[in-house]
């Protein structure tokens, strides 16, 4: 379960960079701006290898359309929480 969060959460780690990182932030910003989102969004991204790890452990060894269900299923849930941790983390930045 640990590397499935960490997978997630470096994966939400590198996506939450690109949109910090590569602009120029508004002065009107707080100065400590960049720290609520790079805290936020490997949390959710953690989150989703969590939830990823579950649905795995159930339903992934079942034969036929479960299998791919499975999949399709933990990749909805993981783009979802990665998204809402995106938001959450720049809420009242970037995201107004």
């Amino acid at each position: 379960m640990i590397k499935r969060m960490l997978l997630g959460a470096a994966i939400a780690l590198a996506v939450i960079s690109l949109f910090i990182f590569a602009g120029e932030p508004n002065p009107a910003w707080p100065a400590y701006w960049r720290v609520r989102p790079l805290i936020i969004t490997p949390l959710a991204g953690a989150a989703g290898g969590a939830c990823y790890y579950v649905i795995d452990q159930h339903l992934l060894n079942q034969p036929g359309w479960k299998k791919g269900l499975a999949i399709v299923l933990s990749i909805l849930v993981y783009v979802i929480g990665l998204w809402m941790g995106i938001v959450l983390g720049l809420d009242g930045t970037m995201w107004d």
